[in-house]
């Protein structure tokens, strides 16, 4: 099997996947940041799964040192707020796949396996609602923005008030 190093911020998601992929035989490194990132890359893991918002960094910004560091190592980017332009930007920056969160084992060592353009699979059944991209977009900035209202508000150029009345609202669910 193969070698992983694992780069999420998310200490509970990164355990749980790394434990995941460790019971498929994968052997499994994690590093919460890009300066741990890069200094477990030394080890050039075959391959690399990078969460594209790292505690208000991009994951974006580190891909080229990980690909100048790793040249041979596969690298995925996975995240939870999924855009076709972090897509393109991930594709071009040297990144062999881009997946969505939630993303199951099996779909993240598929993604690893498929680098080249398959046109027979399938589009995915229905996409995300405009509601709710609206709130994924709304809940990122406000975590960016380290859950302040005010500033939050600023950086989307809406009302304070009018923020607020959307966030009291419970989440869509699609």
């Amino acid at each position: 099997m193969s070698d992983f190093l694992l780069i999420d911020d998310d200490e509970a998601f990164a355990m749980v996947l790394a434990r995941s992929l460790a019971r498929r035989g994968h052997a499994v490194h994690c590093a919460r940041n890009a300066d741990e990132a890069l200094e477990m890359a030394a080890r050039r893991p075959a391959r690399i799964l990078l969460d594209l918002n790292l505690a208000g960094d991009s994951g974006l910004r580190l891909l080229p040192a990980l690909r100048a560091a790793c040249p041979a190592s596969a690298i995925v980017v996975l995240t939870g707020y999924a855009s076709i332009a972090t897509a393109v930007e991930a594709t071009k920056l040297g990144a062999v796949q881009y997946l969505a969160k939630p993303a199951g084992v099996a779909e993240i060592l598929a993604a690893f396996e498929q680098q080249a353009a398959n046109p027979e699979l399938p589009v995915a059944p229905q996409p995300m609602s405009l509601r709710r991209v609206t709130w994924e977009h709304l809940q990122r900035v406000l975590g960016e923005n380290d859950g302040n209202i005010s500033a939050t508000a600023r950086a989307l150029n809406m009302h304070r008030r009018t923020l607020q009345r959307m966030l009291a609202k419970k989440p869509v669910k699609s």
